[in-house]
């Protein structure tokens, strides 16, 4: 059935969800009476009763009409606020792990606080995740006073706090942040070497504030923690400096671009519309030394460009070829070298400040302070701009956004723009989206699309409407797509002296004033995309009357969704308001997807540079151009997030290992590679089946190499099967390890903690830098008629194989090697490098020892026979190692 017949029918999946809340709806609404002359010590006590419910095992959502009852009596005595009945529905939604879509102005601060009060009952911590510390704090300080009311603790989580700062903060009922200071949390907690530094607990519960931003837009970057590499930056230099005079080659079929094609072969202008038409049937094919493909921003040498490039970098290059193996690092710093001059631009992805190259975040306007471009990207455009190259850095630690939220037992998130991303939300993390109603009917008028033929035009209609508007005192918010849109279009309004202020990345300390007076009479405010995003814009006096806060969208972004939150900025809680985009056929949107059909409309209408069309096909075709793109940068972030998931599987397994080294379980985990390490050596030396075959020689170097142990030369006493010969030699390598152990007296859990953790994080690192590398060369496969994905997984599983095998391997053999000297070693002060995996120093000594494991009586099965325990696997592959490592 089609969706849009089936949705007439049946309803939308909102509608559907909002009709089974309104009887807990009605049940909230019957308990507020109760809670009315609660004094602050009466709530207090009631949510003890409630914590102690939840404790003796009744759920949640039992709970959830009192609780959200008394959250309403909780804000109107400290905030003067009552939680309207949409907040309550929304808060619900939120309660029930879903997206609730709020309109701008709808309250979604307040409706956060009913969620997060009922899940912190468990006292395993809710968390609300926004996009920057201002809102986190703000939001903190604000919705705090609530919960104290209530008495429960509230924390705030920004980049300015030390470690003991966080930790108190996360052990707190409520807990404020960023997405990204969540994340490096959690990955700076998995490289420290005590689990008392760790600052995170559980991940219990979490709503994410302008979901769509954090889990959508900024997917599509994982969080990555990287130090220094050693390679030198001059490379950089060089490699930059030889960029110079290469030209794009064209390879496009559509009108915009054949036109572009046309001036640059010098075809005089009258002759241009016939040299289009000649060619509407054929690729133009401008030779050129790169090719650019201006939708996936992918850009390679052309066969012209790797000539010259061989050419001139003879002195890098160690053989003739720049495609041959010897020389795949001088390829690699070529390619990031283009994508640094003809695919980033200055003050849109980037600004340079101070003599630092700035990433600029795309979707809001802002600086990202802290961040840098990876695989050599970032030194690539500190070359470009002759700045000073820092050292290029390799990856540490590193997750993506959609990993990290799923680990969540529960996860929510509400915003004002969701459900034309409601698919994405569904198949990424289960989220439903639910459109909450607004308390007040929307009375903003959007007015259709405004297209001119050339961005000159465009501008000036923008500029003549801003100065109508100005002399009315209407407000207006001009949305901007870039720091350099925004600042060309403030010198248009200076050049026509219209009195304004502008937001963008170079201005952010002023965000939140600038944000919050552009709804007094005459404010116009230029901003970038979604700057100030989480402040209201309030209407100031008399501005009502003369139509509300007025939108001029400049160009369309490349989703619809990014278009609506700017709409959204205005007609907050039935205020009156209006929007309207103008465009241009030479805006980036509509000449890259699709402005062919809009040119030869407006071609065939004859319409005049000047002159504005407006037609709902225009706004149709504009939406189309959205939805490609849209669809586009969601096989992006479903791509990453493929690769991500070999990673997530991987970096589960290591970090969970590093909790059990540091917790009580360390022995268990030496033993488990003494087992693994002696399984594998008698598979290669002493195969079962060719006992006539034996190889003791080989045996016997790889137990004196890695353990340290001596095979007795009389081989006939245990050579009668290869389960005979395990037990012997475990019995020895266990009264080995006792030894050591007795040795290492009270230092030997300290000991052994040290030698598994600088193992594993060492070479943690060195893995995470080839999977670095095969990433990046597995694309190539699918020249080969391979799937690059399968390909990447099936090599990721034996590089991991192989790392885990070389971690037990040198964990064990340094292990048996060490020797404790004579004098006590002293306690060493511990200072973990800010962006360092691998540690020098030492940690403390443990000041409790390990449990010792209890002792099992030995089973009397063969290694090759099937297990006791029922699996139907061979004993050697299921519980052998489990019943002998502990065996009397």
């Amino acid at each position: 059935m089609i969706p849009y017949i089936r949705k007439k029918i049946f309803g939308s999946y909102s509608e559907k969800q909002l009709k089974k809340y309104v009887p807990l709806l009605n049940k909230i609404n019957a308990r507020e009476s109760e809670y009315k002359d609660f004094t602050e010590s009466q709530c207090k006590s009631k949510t003890e009763e409630f914590k102690k419910r939840v404790a003796d095992g009744e759920d949640l959502e039992s709970i959830l009409p009192e609780a959200f009852a008394l959250t309403r009596k909780a804000a109107m005595e400290t905030l003067g606020e009552r939680h309207y009945d949409v907040q309550m529905l929304g808060g619900i939604a939120l309660f029930n792990g879903q997206i609730a879509e709020m309109r701008t102005g709808e309250g979604k601060t307040l409706t956060s606080t009913l969620p997060l009060f009922l899940n912190a009952l468990s006292d395993k911590g809710a968390h609300l995740v926004t996009v920057n510390d201002y809102l986190a704090e703000r939001d903190a300080d604000w919705m705090g006073k609530i919960y104290n009311y209530l008495g429960l603790s509230v924390g705030v989580i920004i980049h300015a706090k030390s470690d003991d700062q966080r930790r108190e903060a996360y052990n707190c009922d409520i807990t404020y942040g960023t997405n990204n200071e969540f994340g490096f949390d959690f990955l700076r907690d998995n490289m420290k070497f005590d689990l008392q530094d760790y600052v995170q607990r559980e991940h219990n519960y979490a709503i994410v504030d302008e979901v769509d931003s954090i889990l959508i837009d900024e997917a599509r970057t994982p969080l990555i923690i990287s130090g220094p590499a050693e390679d030198s930056t001059e490379n950089y230099y060089k490699i930059d400096k030889e960029l110079y005079g290469l030209k794009r080659e064209w390879r496009v079929v559509d009108n915009p671009e054949r036109n572009m094609v046309a001036k640059a072969q010098n075809i005089p202008e009258n002759e241009v519309s016939n040299f289009i038409k000649t060619k509407e049937d054929l690729d133009i094919v401008v030779p050129g030394d790169f090719t650019l493909e201006e939708k996936s921003r992918n850009i390679q040498l052309a066969e012209g460009g790797v000539a010259k490039m061989e050419q001139r970098l003879t002195d890098l290059l160690k053989t003739s070829n720049l495609f041959d193996f010897e020389n795949i690092e001088i390829l690699h710093h070529v390619n990031q070298a283009l994508k640094a001059h003809y695919v980033f631009k200055r003050d849109i992805d980037y600004m340079v400040q101070n003599g630092r190259v700035l990433i600029v975040d795309e979707f809001t306007g802002r600086v990202m302070e802290g961040r840098r471009f990876s695989d050599g990207l970032h030194q690539a455009l500190e070359a470009k701009e002759r700045v000073k190259i820092e050292r290029e850095n390799q990856t540490l630690a590193s997750i993506t956004y959609q990993n990290y939220f799923r680990k969540y037992t529960k996860l929510s998130g509400m915003t004002g723009t969701a459900e034309t991303e409601a698919d994405e939300f569904m198949k990424i993390y289960g989220l439903g989206v639910i459109v909450v109603p607004t308390n007040e009917p929307m009375v903003r008028i959007d007015h259709p699309d405004t297209i001119f033929k050339t961005r000159a035009a465009k501008h000036r209609a923008i500029l003549k409407q801003a100065k109508e508007m100005y002399q009315t005192k209407q407000p207006i918010l001009i949305g901007a797509a870039s720091v350099e849109s925004s600042e060309f279009l403030s010198g248009i309004l200076n050049k026509g002296k219209v009195p304004h202020k502008v937001l963008n990345a170079k201005y952010h300390e002023q965000e939140a004033d600038i944000i919050a007076n552009a709804g007094q009479a005459g404010s116009i405010t230029i901003a970038t995309n979604m700057a100030g995003r989480g402040t209201d814009i309030k209407l100031g006096q008399g501005v009502p009357e003369k139509g509300g806060l007025f939108i001029m969208g400049t160009e369309r972004n490349e989703s619809r969704r990014v278009d609506n939150q700017l709409r959204g900025r205005s007609g907050r809680q039935g205020d009156k308001g209006g929007s309207r985009f103008y465009l241009s056929l030479e805006d980036d949107l509509l000449r890259i997807f699709g402005g062919e059909r809009i040119a030869n409309l407006m071609g065939k209408l004859k319409i005049d540079e000047d002159e504005a069309i407006e037609h709902i096909l225009i706004s149709r075709a504009i939406e189309n151009s959205q939805k490609k793109v849209e669809a586009h940068n969601f096989d992006i972030r479903k791509h990453l997030l493929e690769y991500d998931d070999v990673m997530n599987q991987q970096r589960e397994i290591i970090y969970t290992q590093r909790r059990r080294i540091l917790g009580d379980e360390k022995e268990d985990v030496i033993s488990d590679m003494i087992a693994d390490i002696l399984d594998s050596l008698l598979d290669e030396y002493c195969d079962e089946k060719q006992i006539e075959q034996w190889d003791f020689d080989g045996l016997r170097s790889e137990l004196s190499t890695i353990f340290q142990m001596k095979l007795p030369s009389n081989e006939e006493d245990y050579s009668d099967s290869q389960d005979t010969l395990y037990k012997w030699i475990f019995g020895e390598l266990r009264s080995l390890y006792d030894k050591k152990k007795k040795q290492f007296h009270e230092y030997h859990n300290y000991i052994l903690q040290q030698i598994l953790l600088d193992v594993t994080d060492s070479m943690w690192k060195d893995h995470l830098l080839s999977m670095d590398h095969l990433k990046e060369g597995i694309g190539m496969r699918g020249y080969a008629q391979k799937n690059p994905l399968v390909e990447y997984k099936k090599e990721a599983f034996v590089l991991f194989k192989d790392l885990m095998v070389r971690i037990s391997s040198e964990s064990v053999k340094h292990y048996f090697h060490v020797a404790i000297a004579k004098e006590q070693p002293q306690e060493t002060q511990r200072k973990q490098q800010e962006m360092e995996m691998i540690h020098g120093e030492l940690n403390r000594p443990e000041r409790k020892a390990a449990k010792q494991a209890p002792v099992r009586k030995r089973i009397n099965v063969g290694r090759n026979e099937k297990c006791h325990c029922g699996s139907g696997k061979k004993y050697k592959s299921c519980c052998m190692k489990k019943d002998q490592e502990n065996a009397s």
